[in-house]
């Protein structure tokens, strides 16, 4: 259950956007504090199961083969195989579209090295490189849960954003999933809440409000 500033301040954000023609998603900003974001051990890297879902279509592309690609195809967006690795490698324009289309990859362990070599130099720095995927893993399982999860990332900015719901979502819904980013933030910040400046949330196009701390 979300504490009560969360939600009044999600139901005020909800309340306050004006009408749209298309279904705005709700973000939240986060602004730190007393934290040397040049360091790069300080800064904010997660991928987030929200509790709620994110109430959009969530981009996951698999780098597989055989029986592990077979299962991807059932759930993933798309499954590419390891010829089809090597020629993105020698197409930057073609790596560059699959990177910003794409929210989370996933790849075979022994894809890695290769997905590194062909890549690295276009999905390390948006922080889109793949989670690698054991041969125990249950793919179907992995790609379910990157459905329901987003990608807090700081980078070296005081100030990141992420999506937290959408607006057709219940405001209890959406404070639920910010109440899971706050606590994993104040777990993995080294002052806890005092690393924390400020919160807001909004819709795509609304106004920004506060969440009290």
């Amino acid at each position: 259950m979300a504490d009560q500033d969360i939600e009044e301040a999600v139901s005020r954000a909800l309340e306050d956007a004006p009408p749209r023609n298309f279904r705005e998603t709700v973000d939240l900003a986060v602004n730190l504090r007393d934290i040397d974001l040049d360091d790069p051990s300080n800064r904010i890297d997660e991928s987030i199961v929200l509790p709620e879902g994110t109430g959009q279509e969530t981009s996951i592309v698999v780098f597989a083969d055989g029986e592990t690609a077979v299962r991807a195809e059932e759930v993933a967006d798309e499954v590419l195989s390891p010829d089809e690795l090597a020629d993105l490698g020698d197409d930057d324009d073609a790596a560059k579209d699959l990177a910003e289309r794409t929210d989370f990859f996933l790849a075979e362990e022994a894809l890695m090295q290769d997905i590194g070599r062909y890549l690295g130099t276009v999905l390390g720095p948006r922080g889109k490189m793949p989670e690698p995927v054991s041969p125990d893993d249950d793919i179907v399982e992995q790609v379910e849960r990157l459905k329901n999860s987003v990608q807090v990332r700081s980078g070296d900015r005081r100030t990141f954003h992420t999506r937290v719901g959408a607006e057709d979502m219940s405001a209890e819904e959406i404070a639920d999933n910010i109440d899971v980013i706050i606590r994993r933030l104040h777990a993995d910040l080294e002052k806890g809440p005092m690393n924390v400046d400020s919160v807001f949330v909004k819709t795509t196009m609304g106004p920004a409000v506060e969440v009290a701390q």
